[in-house]
């Protein structure tokens, strides 16, 4: 007979990490929050203690997935371990790296049928790719960092490509994660940049959920908000430490990133983490994945998102809002017109896109006027939420600081694809986020105008 599960009430104030894996509480949120990653071991020499973890946790077959760069960083090592231990390990390097379709195929050719555990060796789609295929699989996964660019590691969804369109998929939380620091403090420096930049898109995307909770009265956590805040502003405090490759700092910026994934876990899905910095990030990577193009890493586009972001509620905030010039907006909405500009911005990718839509109904006339209402109620409560946010020069003098790129002329999104991201990219997601607010109030295609003539 299968024990009960007795949840605990969730910490009042924020704790560490290891505090929340693994462990059910009950929340006053009103939801129960379970993240089910059971261990994670981040700093010097982390990468010795997979053996132990392994024998712990009762795996008898590993399947260890790289590719060739991520297998001369950590993947032959890693093998060198198990095998030292006496451990069953297959690794495959992968030889197709478009993480779409064809990559899970290659994935279930290689994969042994005793298989027990998945591990990805390597971060960001490396990651995404395993934590999506070991779920279709109905096996558990490990990730072994190679450098900490994003927040992805302990979130229970995936990103992957099909058919061209850059697609959230539910997936699974890795029951371990191994962060070494004498791996970490290796990674290109852009990298590292990166992971930083992932952090400061947390300001936006947690102002995107408490909008959402004063327009549409969305369900929020304030537990869970003031986790990843906390968590930012210490990892934050210590971020000019980063240039040097402090291995110290490295680690407690991949603690971050994975806490916030915890974050992530805890909820459910991607909103603690995840907004409109993030929507214009994914819109890229389909653009430049369309172009044949390498995007630069998430963490440097979503740190580019939230500049344009924060210069998109400056502008907003220098504005005296016409309420009644918005619902005239909302009433002349043109569903034909739209889908005719989706079928522009997106090429291939809008099919997915529009039947995105049409189950969401984001768009639709009457919400719009609904959420319209709303906002004209709680605008004082909603500009009180935008001033909290840091000022667009704040964020990019630390990324200049960094040497990491700020602007979009700097990671190859011209004005015509940054035009589109600020008029479309809320189309990626159907979440209520500032982009969505400002298009409802009739002012994104204007606004949006007047930040990019300031870059």
């Amino acid at each position: 007979m299968k024990r009960k599960v007795i949840p605990m009430k969730i910490y009042d104030t924020p704790h560490k990490l290891n505090d929340y894996l693994d462990t059910h509480f009950t929340c006053d949120c009103g939801k129960e929050h379970y993240a089910s990653l059971k261990t994670v071991s981040i700093g010097k020499d982390a990468l010795e203690t997979i053996p132990q973890i392994v024998n712990d946790l009762g795996f008898k077959s590993l399947y260890l997935i790289s590719d060739a760069i991520t297998y001369d960083i950590a993947g032959k090592r890693t093998m060198e371990i198990l095998e030292a231990a006496g451990i069953k390990a297959k690794m495959v390097t992968l030889t197709h790296t478009g993480f779409d379709e064809a990559t899970v195929g290659e994935l279930v050719i290689n994969m042994p049928l005793d298989c027990d555990v998945v591990i990805a060796v390597g971060t960001g789609s490396i990651n995404d790719m395993t934590r999506f295929f070991s779920h279709r699989m109905g096996r558990p996964f490990f990730t072994v960092a190679t450098a900490a660019p994003m927040d992805g590691f302990a979130s229970s969804i995936a990103a992957i490509n099909v058919n061209n369109l850059k697609t959230t998929y539910d997936a699974q939380t890795p029951v371990a994660i191994i962060g070494d620091t004498e791996i970490l403090k290796g990674a290109p420096y852009r990298m590292i940049a990166a992971g930083l930049g992932d952090l400061l898109g947390k300001y936006t995307c947690l102002c995107d959920w408490k909008i959402a909770k004063l327009i549409n009265d969305e369900h929020y956590c304030t537990t869970l908000v003031e986790l990843v805040e906390n968590c930012i502003q210490g990892v934050l405090a210590d971020a000019d430490k980063a240039a040097s490759r402090d291995p110290e700092v490295l680690g407690n910026i991949m603690e971050g990133l994975v806490l916030t994934g915890v974050a992530m876990s805890l909820y459910g899905n991607s909103r603690p983490a995840s907004g409109c910095e993030h929507h214009m990030s994914h819109y890229w990577e389909m653009m430049f994945e369309q172009a044949g193009k390498r995007a630069v890493p998430h963490g440097t586009q979503v740190s580019v998102g939230t500049v344009l972001i924060l210069k998109l509620v400056e502008a907003l905030k220098a504005m005296d809002i016409d309420f009644n010039a918005a619902r005239e907006a909302a009433k002349a909405y043109d569903q034909a017109a739209w889908e005719e500009a989706i079928h522009a911005a997106y090429g291939p990718a809008a099919p997915g896109v529009i039947e995105m839509e049409a189950k969401a109904k984001k768009n639709e006339t009457n919400a719009r006027l609904a959420r319209i209402d709303s906002m004209e109620q709680n605008w004082d409560g909603i500009l009180a939420l935008l001033n909290e946010l840091p000022s667009s020069e704040t964020v990019m003098d630390l990324l200049r600081s960094l040497n990491s790129p700020c602007t979009p002329a700097e990671i190859e999104v011209d004005e015509a694809m940054l035009k589109n991201t600020f008029l479309y990219c809320k189309e990626v997601r159907a979440r209520y986020t500032i982009l969505q607010m400002v298009w409802d109030l009739g002012l994104l295609d204007q606004l949006s105008d007047q930040v990019i003539k300031s870059l």
